[in-house]
């Protein structure tokens, strides 16, 4: 059994290894390619497609030269790759090697799908511990770590995925299983070609896995949103809890043998209603979806788990077979699907179209392919025992709530503070101006103003198009605050407040879109600062229609705002994208507000570079005395932020 073992285990590494890729491939398209939101959507969307287009030539290749030769110098330019990102600049560098990884990770696919019939124990193994590895990481990717563990365990992975794409190819098939294993359909005949089905849900399982299904980030969005149950999300305990149940449950369904007849629904129909959770937008809906669709996924993994016949692999090098050729096509087409998924999905909040039916769409391809295999009679007994295996790394995912940082919690400390320093901060959803995930640069920056209260906006909670990090809770961690976090453009991408005093009766207000193809919101919070003494604060992000100013969401967050404090001392700050002197920013003037950096005027904070555009605000009732109004320098994301001191009103 060893040879599949080590097939298994080196498919495994590989999707590991491509995934790492992903995670900074794709959030390089936004922040390098696209330049601070200044290439057209359109032009971003050509980009991203075009390398997937590209290795739809790779099957020609490998019937030309052999799928040996071909996997194995595509998996050392994946390693190669793999390894120099860790140590990469950031900027272009880091897009084009980033692009070079994706590229040998795709022709790296369609080689080893040539020789590999029965691609399923590979897939879910790399697609588990992937999650149970991220989960382990509090949703930060190796690459980004950095430090010395990251460099061991990076190696560790490239080493082992070399040693075992050098050993010589084993195909998975009942050649060398005996022909007394042979799978058989109903009718007694062999089920060829087998693997091609399972190759091409290789990419959208992968793109339901990394939004859905085993993201731990999502799972401990999804958990946030349980604290209190009225739509605002807040510092969860044990957050990352769900993860181990997710793995366990498609760990076992796709290693086990799926039942048969209209038993065979079950996959499918599981994964259908847990896209169409996720597809719903609502956060008490998350931790559902994400289990449904974790079972799901793996239930209709299975029902493909078809090894091929004895005639239909690989005949000789430089010679490959018309099956084998098959299933490379199949799976650089599922990967094709994966980026159309992808780049669908999230260049919705660009353009401006309902993206929800993305998700459902890929889900109901993989169940129509699953439902629709032909069954298996006699399965070919495992490289692993399934069980054990769930059991292995469902372990490996418990580390994750157990090693995870306690949820900072808020005092009143010492009695009421005469003075409270506001921070407000566009956080580019965690990429710096180079296009790294700088978390460090991100918290130092606002840590060294030593905030009461910091206001960001830009959160990004588990899109796997910005490598699906919990971005929010990471910086929590850091700057020892507690968080709320109010939705916008969907559950996991917003605003929130951080804050050292205890938060109260927190509510949130949609605004309405007028154009703007990104949603917006208002989130309002009651910090309770000890006897008796309470102050407002709002955090918002304005998103202004196509060629205009926000101004309709500025009156309605300037009315929502001083409704909310009720006559108390207020703070309404954020990324407004309105300059004074614009009409959206007299709005505020309007409702009776301060503007609290007019001292510090002009104060410039986009873009971070070189500053020239004063759209992020901090705006206070009179009865506040703002004070040492300042925009400090970072390049940690596209915007300064801004920050000043409050002088409560005497009590």
């Amino acid at each position: 059994m060893r040879y599949r073992q080590l097939t298994t285990g080196t498919l495994a590494l590989g999707v590991l290894l491509l995934i790492d890729v992903l995670r900074v491939w794709l959030p390089g398209i936004i922040t390098i390619f696209g330049q601070a939101a200044s290439t057209p959507a359109e032009l971003m969307g050509a980009f991203a497609l075009g390398w997937f287009v590209l290795a739809l030539g790779a099957p020609a290749v490998v019937r030309r030269v052999g799928a040996r030769p071909v996997a194995v110098v595509a998996a050392v330019a994946l390693a190669v790759a793999r390894l120099t990102l860790t140590a990469a600049p950031g900027g272009r560098t880091q897009l084009w090697l980033a692009t070079a990884g994706l590229l040998a990770g795709l022709v790296w696919l369609v080689g080893v799908a040539a020789d590999t019939d029965r691609p399923v124990p590979g897939l879910a193994l790399g697609f588990a511990v992937n999650a149970a590895l991220h989960a382990v990481l509090d949703t930060v990717d190796l690459v980004w770590r950095g430090d010395w563990v990251a460099w061991l365990l990076s190696a560790v992975a490239v080493v082992g995925f070399l040693v075992g794409t050098a050993q010589p190819a084993q195909r998975l098939g009942p050649a060398l299983a005996g022909p007394a294993e042979a799978p058989t359909g109903p009718a007694g005949s062999p089920v060829g070609p087998g693997g091609s089905a399972a190759w091409l849900l290789a990419g959208p399982a992968l793109l339901l896995a990394g939004m859905v299904a085993l993201s731990p980030a999502l799972a401990r969005t999804g958990m946030s949103y349980l604290v209190a149950g009225d739509g605002v999300a807040r510092s969860p305990l044990f957050g990352l809890a769900p993860v181990p149940v997710a793995v366990a449950g498609f760990l076992c369904a796709a290693l086990t043998r799926p039942p048969h007849g209209w038993g065979r629904a079950y996959g499918p129909v599981a994964l259908l209603v847990g896209a169409v959770l996720f597809a719903l937008d609502r956060g008490d809906l998350l931790l559902p979806a994400i289990l449904l669709a974790a079972v799901g996924l793996g239930a209709c993994l299975a029902l493909t788990d078809n090894a091929s016949h004895p005639d239909s692999g690989t005949v000789s090098a430089g010679t490959v077979s018309a099956s084998a050729s098959r299933r490379g096509y199949a799976v650089a087409a599922g990967m094709l699907v994966f980026a159309l998924g992808a780049v669908g999905y999230y260049s919705a909040y660009d353009l401006g179209y309902p993206n929800a039916a993305v998700p459902v769409v890929v889900a109901v391809l993989i169940a129509a392919v699953a439902f629709t295999a032909r069954p298996v009679v006699h399965r070919l007994p495992g490289p692993f025992p399934p069980l054990r295996t769930a059991a292995a790394v469902t372990a490996l995912a418990l580390l994750a709530p157990v090693l995870a940082d306690e949820a900072p919690v808020a005092s009143n400390r010492e009695g009421p503070p005469e003075r409270l320093t506001v921070v407000a901060y566009n956080i580019r959803m965690g990429f710096g101006l180079d296009g790294r995930f700088d978390l460090t640069g991100l918290a130092e920056v606002v840590d060294r103003q030593r905030p009461d209260v910091v206001l960001l906006s830009e959160v990004d909670r588990a899109w796997l198009l910005n490598g699906g990090h919990d971005t929010l809770d990471l910086l929590s961690d850091r700057l020892g605050m507690p968080y709320v976090f109010g939705p916008a453009a969907d559950p996991v991408w917003g605003d929130a407040v951080l804050s050292r005093w205890p938060v109260r009766d927190p509510r949130t207000l949609p605004l309405a879109a007028v154009g703007a193809p990104t949603g917006a919101q208002a989130l309002a919070v009651t910090l309770d600062l000890g006897d008796g003494v309470r102050t407002a604060v709002v955090s918002t992000h304005l998103q202004p229609p196509p060629g205009k100013g926000p101004v309709v969401q500025a009156r309605a967050v300037a009315d929502f705002a001083t409704g909310y404090a009720a006559g108390r001392p207020l703070v309404v700050a954020g990324d407004l994208n309105t300059e004074p002197g614009d009409e959206a920013f007299a709005e505020f003037a309007k409702a009776g507000l301060v503007d609290a950096l007019a001292a510090a005027r002009p104060l410039a904070t986009s873009p971070a570079d070189d500053p020239r555009q004063q759209i992020d605000h901090v705006f206070v009732s009179p009865d506040l005395s703002p004070g040492d109004p300042v925009a400090p320098r970072s390049t940690a994301s596209d915007h300064l932020p801004v920050a000043v001191t409050v002088t409560l009103p005497p009590r």
